[in-house]
């Protein structure tokens, strides 16, 4: 497995993959140096995590080999098929799965999701709107909604300079 670490607007984030995929993606809490010369396996995720950030790539198209259960990797795959800007709830996400009574299951499946970002387990909130557990901390699943909301927030100063 290879590895590098890339400065994000949330922190240093943590790359690991190889010729099968990408296996893991995760922001540290750390000063991890930015890695200087990026392994040529892990080249794409670092460009397309770069344009994410940017503004300029909604939908990833790498190859993934996160490790989990078999139904880990099913929640994972429905984590996926939620839009770029859009949230679901656990429970819309455990009627997809076809069980209703699953969802303490399937926050635990979304909570294990190796691949930060790019399997969107930011965009699953509670069924009341409100933003829930998140491994990175509810401040960095807020910014990561309001970076993919098409509705930007505008200061009521923005006119004044």
């Amino acid at each position: 497995m290879e590895e590098c670490f890339i400065k994000t607007p949330l922190g240093i984030a943590k790359i690991i993959g190889d010729d099968e995929g990408i296996a893991a993606v995760s922001v540290l809490n750390s000063e991890e140096k930015e890695t200087d010369i990026i392994p040529t396996v892990l080249e794409d995720c670092v460009i397309q995590l770069r344009e994410y950030f940017e503004g300029a790539r909604e939908t990833f198209d790498l190859t993934l080999n996160a490790q989990g259960t078999d139904f880990q990797k099913r929640i994972w795959q429905l984590l996926l098929e939620i839009p770029y800007g859009k949230t679901e709830s656990y429970l819309q996400l455990s009627k997809r799965l076809g069980d209703i009574k699953a969802i303490r299951a399937v926050a635990n499946a979304n909570g294990k999701n190796p691949l930060w970002i790019i399997i969107p387990c930011h965009r699953v909130i509670g069924s009341d709107g409100s933003l829930t557990g998140y491994a990175g901390g509810l401040h960095i699943k807020q910014w990561l909604l309001e970076h993919e909301s098409p509705y930007k927030q505008q200061s009521l100063f923005n006119d004044l300079a």
